[in-house]
């Protein structure tokens, strides 16, 4: 699994895509749990299949940067959402 096949990039893909929308939705909590899983994923790989610690290291910090991104991301989305709609509503109270 993730030897980067061709399913393998359909579940990267995937699982970044609900990071985004789970990072889009009110609670700020929700965009952090699939860091926190993947952190303990990570973490088991490590210490019960005797992975390199480099290799853990930069798997983690990679992994980590591109789901965080993903999240901020779907914060800055949600802030810019709710603004429209603020904006919207300010200019229909003008009338």
């Amino acid at each position: 699994m993730f030897g980067f096949g061709f399913y393998d990039v359909f579940i990267i893909a995937g699982i970044l895509g609900v990071q985004y929308f789970l990072s889009t939705r009110n609670s700020v909590y929700w965009g952090g749990l699939i860091p926190l899983v993947f952190v303990i994923w990570r973490t088991w790989i490590l210490l019960n299949e005797n992975d390199k610690f480099f290799a853990y290291v930069l798997i983690l910090l990679v992994g980590l940067a591109f789901l965080i991104g993903g999240w901020y991301e779907g914060r800055q989305a949600l802030h810019k959402k709710r603004k429209q709609e603020l904006d919207k509503m300010k200019s229909y109270d003008m009338k």
